[in-house]
């Protein structure tokens, strides 16, 4: 058994700093870098790649909607011509900090409501999965699992990765629990680090109303800007080894 582990990185804006990459890069496999669209800019860009390299961690672009008041977690309504667009720019730029080391990008995962609104919309989907081809067909694209995201992928010829949330609480769907209801958030480390624990060995997720959902768990998400990330990154990275499931970035090859 084997899990990648990532988290959102490279938020920040200048002096303004969002999450804490530093204290979390070493607990993580792989690192979505935003573009500048929901957040980041080219400095920070520049140094989160850095970063990575120095920890071998595998760098991804992160693309979201042009919403930096919102953090790209407001619904917009685009084109598929708009988003194929809106993703080529964004992994294109974080594609220039990354050849300027001599290395290339791991992967693609879309931002917030970029990311909730292609798990359920086809064309949007599609789109993102064009785009992605086109840049690079080699690029792994992260979407969560069970969604059209992956459906897209595939059907691309991509490599995906089925994506899974350590804070994140599931529907009988197999979906996300909106954030805007009370139970959709996981605040306690241990609550989280089990939910992982049980999704990486079992390839299941218990819903919130109970029920047990199947689902296939390639890559893990810690959100770099939750209050509990670097807590949540050490604790499950050492539960996960402790259970004897393989914590490692995912191969393009395989």
């Amino acid at each position: 058994m084997k899990i990648d582990i990532n988290c959102d990185m490279g938020e920040s804006f200048g002096a303004y700093k969002i999450g804490r990459d530093e204290e979390i890069m070493p607990y993580i496999t792989s690192a979505n870098i935003a573009c500048g669209f929901h957040a980041g800019d080219p400095d920070v860009m520049k140094k989160t790649v850095h970063l990575a390299m120095e920890h071998n961690v595998k760098m991804g672009a992160h693309p979201g909607f042009q919403d930096l008041a919102g953090f790209g977690r407001r619904n917009m309504t685009l084109s598929p011509e708009e988003v194929y667009s809106l993703v080529v720019y964004q992994i294109g730029a974080l594609q220039a900090f990354v050849s300027i080391e001599g290395t290339v990008l791991h992967h693609v995962k879309p931002h917030g409501a970029l990311y909730n609104m292609a798990a359920s919309d086809e064309a949007m989907a599609s789109a993102i999965a064009k785009a992605v081809k086109d840049v690079d067909a080699s690029l792994i694209l992260y979407g969560l699992a069970g969604s059209k995201l992956i459906q897209a992928g595939q059907k691309a010829g991509l490599k995906t990765a089925s994506e899974v949330f350590a804070d994140r609480t599931y529907t009988r769907e197999g979906m996300l629990t909106p954030r805007r209801l009370s139970n959709a958030l996981i605040e306690d480390s241990e609550e989280a680090a089990a939910q992982v624990i049980r999704m990486a060995k079992e390839k299941k997720v218990r819903a919130t109303d109970g029920i047990d959902v199947m689902i296939q768990a390639d890559t893990v998400c810690i959100h770099g800007d939750g209050s509990h990330a670097l807590s949540f990154a050490r604790l499950i990275r050492t539960k996960l080894q402790g259970e004897g499931v393989e914590v490692r970035s995912i191969a393009r090859e395989e």
